[in-house]
């Protein structure tokens, strides 16, 4: 079903809109801020308007990963004020709520979207907004759909880290079999891919070792955000669990059992980390109420925290005080806790962490049924601590070869292309996508579309953009780039939120300017004509996206660095000896000028040092930056030049700063 600008007028549910709210506000800016819905409906919509001698006809819409609050990006103050300093009102809905119809999705936002343009008409005059719809994560696959369901809505979107329909949950199920396999290893791995590393992730690895880094790597995982591996954890496979068993409830029986899966081997890794612990209930420990706070917080999480539902941990979460927990060093990670005896026999619950002898809830879809069902479960009952389901999950990718343009599953194919496991019958990734977004991606739009992709994302790997790229390339042909751009940025990871909230700041930016710049370019690309900087050229290769080391060939609009410590990326030193360090700043072709740089010498993430610029092009787009610096302490130091690009040149830009970093190794000694 095609939704066309006009057709709403005829959908029941979006016929009665109301409005109870219309106020002006002055935080984040100001603006005029209108709230409202659907009679008969759930959705609700919000609209923030900027003063008539600052709007330019258009209005930037933004779509969350999940449904369920039209008021995210008031947690969010750039999303809001970069779209009034763009000359748009800015909208948000939650598309319908919580529905068993995907399809609400887009047809909910698509009436939101075209009701904005009649509240526009009475504030600004009779006119017709261009609209530009925009998303991250599971925010990206609906930006995706609702381009492809609707004709005349919207005039053009910018999803962002996007996944394909064979994402969920093959991206986390690989990433944490080799997060288990590996888990002794990543230092000497993150080591060796540092500046002035060996370059040999597989440097010691047994056998198993070396295969699951092999594994995970061909399928996407880009090698260096394991630098991050213990804080991007297993993503959402824990709250993804559920869902899959319930889709494909024989595979957890399989797994352990049918020959050709891992766990029908009692020498694997799998069956020894197995850990069926059985213990009794002392005492069930009921949650406090949550607060409105913390549920406004549950719908207001960006793309890399969409999943989350409630904080672990006594008092917050239920839990059972228990007679006995597990000694020494077992695998916890993703446990169930079965009931196994008394009223509530059978029921299952996902496991959070063990303080003392308490055993908290986790957070998993199917959750609250759990809460609810406290009130039967009682003292003496006896529990069994179970990974079994989450160990099993962990090789699910391997039984759900898709079709052949997945290149990166030829690696379970044998050289007829027949899959070399047992393979389910059912895939289960396309049944979420169209779950998520009310459609599988096809690639056939209208309007233009600009893809923005991070290079280091440990979620949604780099490759899958491109996938998406030659399904737009399907549909249109040789009119690919009057329709379409992908630009990769590299140094950044999934998460959208700023890299010193989460990270140290010393490995990764914040691509979030970049997504700005992409809106102001969109918008400029369909409304003058002004074609938008070329996509990034790449090539994808074993499941890797690889890019020029140039700027100028590696276009995009990234900014791209090039620094070396006494002109090598790796120099030992002695304490208090002088390091010279040299930079080379390159701005990709018409893309803008170098605002800003700055160094961080000793790995404290403030960037509170200027960086000398010695010299600079007449366009502003390549500089030369040079330092001396020494280190009072013997140690091991990775300096950090950051710096960024900025299209008009102008430092003062709160929204558009598209920042690099790049490193280097001091060896002090």
């Amino acid at each position: 079903m095609i939704i066309r600008e006009e057709d709403n007028a005829l959908d029941p549910q979006f016929v009665q809109p109301f409005v109870d709210i219309d106020e002006w506000r002055d935080q984040p800016v100001h603006h005029r801020y209108i709230h409202g819905g659907f009679e008969g409906s759930n959705t609700r919509f919000s609209y923030y308007f900027p003063s008539e001698a600052d709007y330019e006809r258009r209005f930037f819409h933004f779509v969350a990963p999940v449904q369920g609050s039209e008021n995210a990006s008031q947690k969010n103050d750039d999303a809001i004020g970069m779209a009034i300093s763009s000359g748009a009102y800015f909208v948000e809905s939650n598309m319908g709520g919580m529905s068993p119809d995907p399809t609400l999705v887009y047809r909910a936002s698509a009436a939101v979207a075209q009701y904005s343009r009649v509240k526009a008409a009475e504030l600004f005059g009779p006119h017709r907004p261009y609209g530009y719809i925009y998303g991250g994560s599971g925010g990206g696959f609906k930006t995706m759909s609702l381009m492809e369901n609707t004709t005349g809505v919207w005039d053009g979107a910018v999803p962002f880290v996007i996944g394909t329909p064979m994402s969920i949950p093959n991206v986390f199920t690989v990433r944490v079999h080799a997060m288990r396999i590996l888990k002794d290893k990543f230092p000497a791995i993150i080591d060796a891919l540092e500046p002035g590393g060996s370059g040999d992730m597989y440097a010691g690895l047994n056998e198993e070792e070396r295969q699951a880094l092999e594994e995970v790597t061909r399928m996407g995982f880009p090698p260096k955000a394991w630098f991050a591996y213990r804080e991007i954890g297993d993503g959402a496979l824990t709250v993804l669990t559920p869902a899959v068993m319930q889709m494909d409830p024989s595979y957890f029986e399989d797994y352990w059992t049918v020959p050709g899966y891992l766990g029908s081997d009692p020498e694997s890794s799998a069956s020894r980390a197995r850990l069926q612990f059985k213990t009794v209930i002392t005492e069930v420990i009921k949650p406090q109420e949550q607060s409105d706070t913390e549920s406004d917080k549950a719908m207001n999480m960006g793309v890399d925290e969409a999943w989350k539902m409630l904080s672990e941990g006594e008092g917050a979460a239920p839990s059972f005080r228990v007679e006995s927990v597990p000694a020494g060093d077992v695998y916890l990670d993703g446990a169930f806790i079965r009931i196994t005896s008394g009223e509530a026999a059978g029921l299952k619950i996902p496991f959070g962490r063990i303080n003392g002898n308490v055993v908290t809830f986790g957070e998993a879809f199917g959750f609250f049924t759990s809460v609810q069902s406290l009130d039967i479960i009682k003292p003496g009952d006896e529990i069994v601590l179970d990974n079994s389901d989450y160990i099993a999950l962990q090789t699910y990718h391997r039984h759900q070869v898709p079709t052949p343009d997945y290149s990166v599953w030829n690696q379970y194919r044998d050289e007829s292309g027949e899959p070399l496991y047992p393979q389910r019958s059912f895939l289960v990734g396309p049944a979420v996508a169209y779950g998520g977004a009310g459609s599988v991606q096809s690639g056939r739009y209208e309007g233009k579309m600009i893809v923005l992709q991070t290079l280091m994302d440990e979620s949604a790997f780099p490759w899958q953009a491109d996938w998406y790229r030659t399904k737009v390339k399907e549909a249109v042909g040789e009119k690919l780039d009057e329709r379409f751009r992908l630009w990769f940025v590299d140094h950044s990871l999934h998460a959208d939120t700023s890299s010193n909230e989460v990270l140290d700041g010393l490995h990764i930016v914040n691509y979030v300017p970049a997504l700005h710049q992409a809106l102001r370019d969109l918008s400029a690309w369909v409304e003058r004509g002004v074609n938008p900087p070329a996509s990034t050229s790449y090539e994808v290769v074993d499941g890797q996206v690889i890019v020029p080391s140039k700027a100028a060939d590696r276009k995009g609009i990234q900014p791209v660095i090039t620094l070396n410590a006494n002109g090598s990326e790796r120099t030992e030193v002695s304490v208090g000896e002088t390091v010279f360090f040299k930079a080379e700043i390159e701005v990709p072709p018409n893309t803008g000028k170098i605002v800003s740089a700055q160094w961080d010498f000793e790995g404290q993430a403030t960037f509170s040092m200027e960086a000398t610029i010695s010299y600079v092009n007449e366009e502003g787009s390549q500089a030369v930056v040079e330092a001396s610096y020494s280190f009072p302490q013997p140690g091991t130091y990775f300096p950090v030049l950051r710096a960024a690009s900025n299209r008009e040149g102008n430092s003062s830009d709160p929204y558009t700063q598209v920042m690099t970093l790049c490193r280097v190794r001091v060896v002090v000694q």
